[in-house]
């Protein structure tokens, strides 16, 4: 036993010691304290080049974790410069561009380049947006200086292969006649007509006749046009060395064979006032109904868009934290998604859209909940609790923009392609002081200058005999909510995109021209 008596006093010893420090352990994890999060954004300045002879802007943002090059070039184009008796033809350029072949420097069939892109497993795409193109590359690093190559064919001399094309059409067609096949689509389809107006480009849709329309030919004028250097900015993360990649960037758009002057167009903004009131479309075979309650809305470089980004995240955009999510969900089990979201469009205003899913006999009475909270907010009240929740989650998840060298570089081109990094260069170093300077004043101020219940615009998608027949435990009308009377919208023919008449079946697609060379 003589040994125990060291041990017992090595022990008691070390516990006196640690006494101070165990003095300061939180007796509930309650009540534990951490120092205040601050957060750092990367700035525009140490990844941002110019390259030298094309001049083209390029984010670039060495990590030689993996032997991986990601490249990602954006594109001033879109929907809004396509001909108005081409729609669709933005969306087929850029689905073609890297999936139909390409000659150039090394010709590749379609096939052929799929064949090689698979043995140096790479990953080539491209897409164009309603205000945007993209392009992207995915390779080895060992393997750049090839897929460069194919990238630079693929940007100025794509082959828009006919069987490609032919078969991008039928998948089209395909697609379009599904469009009234959810409920959520028809929701954001009709959602997008009310806020824009349906003389918007956004709201030029593509039909049968449109895509039919277009030819080969005006994939190559549209790309001709479009895909020069001086619309292009690009991002590029990975296992590369800095100067050596700017020589090689350099090269690959320096004496581009297509002459073009910069896309300068300005993305048209809508001319139409949404109209307030209730608007109804039947679709008669769900079990839920869809509520979108719309006002109008902001772009982001408005005064009020901090205020406006707390106000919202109070309302409904905060989840589980928020007021609409609490009452609808949590309180009165009436939806299990409900929220809000506030647009701050970049090229003009987008709207406010409050939005939940219930059964289809109480979607009244929740939307006359959101409607409350609304109202609400207006009427002030904000607390303490949720101004600190609010600006600390919106604070707190900045940091995920920038959980990648590639996301880096990708956040940063998509500032400078946008025009905020001219007008604010600062943006995300200022953001997080921004956000915390929003008191409760201004967010009782935002809200009633914004949330304005005289002008809201309601769309409902479901099935109508039971949206208008209310649940007796809850028999709140769709009526009661506008003073305007409900109109109810029709559904659109999928293939034509024209309102149907009740009772009308959709039209039939046209037979597909027969191919020549098919002799039998």
């Amino acid at each position: 036993m003589s040994f125990a008596k060291p041990i017992v006093w090595a022990l008691l010893s070390a516990l006196f010691a640690a006494a101070p420090a165990l003095a300061q352990i939180a007796p509930h994890p309650d009540k534990l304290t951490f120092k205040p999060f601050i957060y750092v954004p990367p700035h525009a300045r140490d990844f941002r080049v110019l390259l030298p002879t094309s001049q083209v802007p390029a984010y670039l943002a060495v990590d030689h974790e993996l032997p991986l090059v990601n490249i990602q070039i954006y594109v001033r184009t879109g929907d809004y410069v396509e001909p108005k008796d081409h729609i669709g033809l933005a969306g087929l350029t850029g689905y073609l561009l890297t999936r139909g072949g390409v000659d150039g420097k090394h010709p590749y069939t379609a096939e052929a380049l799929d064949e090689r892109l698979a043995f140096l497993a790479a990953q080539l795409g491209s897409s164009i947006g309603e205000t945007n193109g993209q392009v992207s590359l995915n390779l080895l690093s060992k393997d750049l200086d090839e897929g460069l190559v194919i990238l630079r064919d693929a940007l100025f001399a794509p082959r828009f292969q006919e069987n490609k094309l032919a078969l991008r059409k039928d998948q089209l067609l395909n697609e379009m006649k599904k469009r009234n096949d959810e409920s959520g689509a028809i929701e954001q389809r009709e959602r997008d007509v009310l806020a824009f107006g349906e003389d918007h480009f956004s709201n030029q849709f593509d039909t049968q006749a449109s895509i039919d329309g277009i030819k080969r030919a005006d994939l190559i004028a549209f790309h001709q046009k479009n895909f020069i250097p001086q619309n292009f900015i690009i991002a590029v993360s990975g296992d590369f060395d800095r100067d050596t990649l700017i020589r090689k960037l350099d090269a690959l758009f320096s004496q581009w064979p297509l002459k073009g002057q910069a896309n300068t167009a300005k993305v048209p903004a809508p001319t139409k006032k949404m109209p307030p009131g209730v608007f109804l479309v039947n679709k008669s075979d769900v079990t839920q109904g869809r509520v979108s309650i719309l006002l109008p809305g902001m772009q982001r470089d408005d005064p009020d868009y901090y205020a406006i980004v707390v106000m919202n995240h109070i309302l409904g955009g905060g989840g589980f934290t928020s007021r609409i999510t609490n009452r609808v969900r949590s309180e009165e089990g009436l939806a299990y998604s409900a929220g809000s979201s506030f647009g701050a469009g970049i090229y003009y205003a987008e709207p406010f859209i409050a939005h939940f899913q219930s059964k289809l006999r109480t979607c009244g009475y929740a939307a006359s909940i959101v409607l409350e909270e609304i109202q609400k907010l207006r009427e002030g009240g904000v607390t303490a609790e949720e101004l600190g929740t609010a600006g600390k989650q919106l604070t707190e998840t900045l940091p995920r923009r920038f959980a990648t060298k590639a996301q880096v570089v990708a956040t940063l081109a998509a500032e400078e392609f946008t025009g905020r990094y001219q007008k604010d260069p600062d943006y995300f170093q200022r953001y997080r002081e921004r956000l915390l300077a929003v008191k409760r004043d201004d967010v009782e101020r935002v809200a009633k200058k914004w949330l304005d219940p005289t002008v809201v615009t309601m769309l409902v998608v479901g099935k109508k005999d039971d949206l208008l027949n209310p649940d007796p435990r809850h028999p709140v009308g769709f009526a009661s909510l506008s003073k305007s009377p409900l109109i109810e919208l029709p559904l659109r023919d999928p293939l034509t995109m024209k309102p149907l008449r009740p009772g009308k079946a959709p039209a039939a697609p046209a037979p597909a021209a027969k191919d020549p060379r098919d002799r039998h």
